[in-house]
């Protein structure tokens, strides 16, 4: 009798120092659902807001209870990722310390394979201010805009402003290395605007000023099949009730968004943005998986931003756009494990 080989085990690593903490903890309850334990163990690893490692146990809860968001609490048992037995991680880490290629800098020095894009394309995919000027080097059409610096903002608040107006209203302010819309403010008036680049700074010392874009919300996503980046059927963001924008609260707390696939587009227009996806994910040398955000004006595609690691509970964008190409969420995850287990080890990324 030939004994079962035993099962590839998993982390499972959420939480995390970023304001989308609790956003992570979230996904991380959508993987641990649906993953295929036939073939694979999970082990729930936690990060808690003053970066610990903790393990929090299988029972741990990981859902919203109300509008009460889950958090990874400083009581649990610590580890450390030289402690952890695991065959491969699965960060569902969002934004700074999580996505930004740290996490992945400490799975690099520690040998550990794991789910995602390598440390460079992490960095870059998290800052905005970076993202932009690598995706007009490869032919894609960004917001205009501008970026504020702390010093800057503290130093000559008053040139700062008036060089935002040079780019019309209504502006949106944004946290340039944040997500989840967290610390993004539209300003359709001037005198809001030294509110909203304050409010954007609580999030990040470096905040983007750009046009507003008018158009539709399309967005794509993106994963890499035998190392080629293959592009998901497209999705439209329609935001419902009084969200001026897709925000925190419009995205988690209120079903107030819908997601339209698939997507009535003009001819071509398909094309051209899933086109513009992989695009985006290759210039920027992303792996494994990214959803790419962008606006249809009607007359042009204008790339908004790339997320290495988006949401990932079973009705995220990413999954859902992935469902609707035919790829169910159990099977997105494991082959999402499996392209990560043959990935090499300690290669500059």
């Amino acid at each position: 009798m030939v004994s079962a080989s035993p099962k590839i085990r998993v982390g499972i690593v959420c939480g995390g120092r970023s304001s989308e903490h609790e956003v992570s903890c979230i996904s991380a309850s959508g993987v641990l659902a649906a993953i295929d334990t036939d073939k694979y163990e999970p082990l729930l690893i936690g990060i808690t807001k003053s970066g610990k490692w903790v393990l929090p146990g299988s029972g741990y809860n990981l859902n919203i209870v109300g509008k009460e968001l889950p958090v990874i609490s400083e009581d649990l048992p610590p580890t450390s990722i030289s402690e952890i037995d695991v065959d491969l991680l699965f960060p569902v880490l969002h934004g700074p310390y999580g996505e930004d290629g740290t996490f992945q800098g400490q799975c690099e020095m520690a040998a550990i394979r794991y789910v995602g894009s390598g440390v460079l394309a992490s960095a870059t995919g998290m800052d905005k201010s970076f993202a932009k000027p690598i995706f007009q080097a490869n032919g894609l059409e960004v917001a205009p805009g501008m970026v504020v610096h702390q010093s800057d903002w503290e130093i000559d608040p008053t040139g700062v402003l008036a060089r935002a107006t040079e780019f019309g209203n209504p502006l949106f302010v944004k946290p340039a290395r944040s997500g989840s819309s967290r610390g993004t403010s539209k300003v359709s008036k001037g005198k809001d605007l030294k509110t909203a680049i304050n409010f954007a700074m609580e999030f990040d010392t470096k905040v983007l000023i750009e046009t507003a874009i008018v158009g539709r919300e399309i967005e794509c996503a993106v994963m890499q099949v035998n190392g080629v980046a293959v592009a998901s059927p497209l999705g439209e963001i329609k935001i419902l009730g009084s969200h001026e924008f897709y925000d925190f609260e419009a995205k988690y707390l209120d079903n107030s968004t819908e997601l339209v696939v698939p997507v009535a587009l003009p001819f071509g227009v398909t094309e051209e943005i899933q086109n513009a996806a992989t695009n985006a994910f290759d210039a920027l040398g992303c792996e494994g998986l990214a959803r790419v955000d962008f606006f249809y004006t009607g007359e042009k595609v204008i790339i908004n931003e790339i997320n290495t690691m988006p949401g990932f509970t079973a009705t995220s964008v990413f999954p859902k756009l992935w469902q609707a190409g035919g790829i169910e969420y159990k099977e997105l995850i494991s082959a999402l494990i499996e392209a990560a287990l043959v990935r090499p080890l300690n290669v500059t990324r």
